[in-house]
């Protein structure tokens, strides 16, 4: 699934290509796709029909766009899921075979796609924030910054991480405390770190928080200057073309592949039915407390 840095490509992507042009017309190929529409497909086209599209806006792994001339305070919401992409085509460019939302513009310039081969993301036109200058979307609001955003507070970061029951990566996956970080960049930070996945957060000195929340803002700023990480053609940015941070990974991955600091082979184990990847060396199982 698309994390901060995919999401963030395509973000950018948008507000080049789409942001000030008026939608002319919308098609909905498949009514799964906008199945956060309350009302349907049909309002769905309605809503965004004769409107004027902002500069793209993100939230973690969320995107939208301010609407202007819709009446106050709506956007178009966007999430990738597994396989959504949001593309700019041609309109000579013949229909992708899971094409599932058009939108076409009123200059007649390249279209907007939205093509999801799985259809677990989606699109909707929902009420914004009021007040709010970013046009933030009422279901998104109660998600918390992330590492890349300039208001991101460091220091209430690394208050609440340290003050939760929980483990490191299990709260690196709150997308109420942080984020954007998923597995994958989650797998990298804590490598960077030197700290397990079960770590229990309370365990952390403050240094250490400080140091992971470095990590995970430095990997995921490394992988947006190549485009993010792709792993097949599901993840691509609104031209088409895949990342390669792929290749500059450490951990995720990378099982029975030597450690890039120790050498030791790196390890991979079930997690909340997905994969962690760790150096048991680098990043040793923490010690199980006593009974007392």
């Amino acid at each position: 699934m698309p994390e901060l840095p995919e999401v963030e490509v395509v973000r950018r992507g948008l507000a080049n290509w789409v942001a000030g042009r008026t939608v002319a017309d919308v098609q909905v190929l498949h009514p799964r796709a906008v199945r956060r529409q309350p009302a349907g497909a049909a309002d769905f086209a309605a809503r965004l029909t004769g409107t004027t599209l902002g500069t793209a806006q993100r939230r973690g792994k969320y995107l939208w766009v301010p609407l202007a001339g819709s009446g106050a305070g709506f956007s178009l919401i966007g999430h990738l899921g597994m396989s959504g992409q949001l593309l700019v085509q041609d309109p000579s460019v013949p229909d992708e075979t899971h094409l599932r939302v058009r939108l076409r513009f009123t200059d007649g310039g390249r279209e907007l796609r939205f093509v999801d081969q799985r259809t677990f993301g989606g699109l909707a036109v929902e009420e914004a924030e009021d007040g709010d200058p970013e046009g933030t979307p009422l279901s998104i609001a109660h998600i918390a910054r992330d590492p890349l955003d300039p208001r991101f507070d460091d220091a209430a970061f690394a208050a609440a991480l340290r003050a939760k029951r929980t483990t490191v990566k299990r709260a690196l996956l709150d997308q109420t405390l942080i984020s954007g970080v998923g597995n994958i960049y989650a797998d990298e930070a804590l490598w960077r770190s030197r700290l397990h996945y079960d770590r229990p957060t309370a365990t952390l000195t403050r240094p250490q928080a400080a140091e992971l929340l470095a990590n995970a803002r430095e990997v995921m700023t490394a992988a947006l200057a190549v485009g993010g990480t792709s792993f097949d053609s599901l993840y691509v940015n609104v031209n088409g073309e895949s990342g390669y941070f792929s290749r500059d990974l450490d951990a995720y991955g990378r099982e029975h592949e030597p450690c890039r600091r120790c050498g030791t082979p790196i390890r991979r184990a079930a997690w909340m039915n997905r994969s962690s990847y760790f150096c048991p060396r680098c990043q040793r199982v923490p010690r199980a407390r006593s009974a007392g």
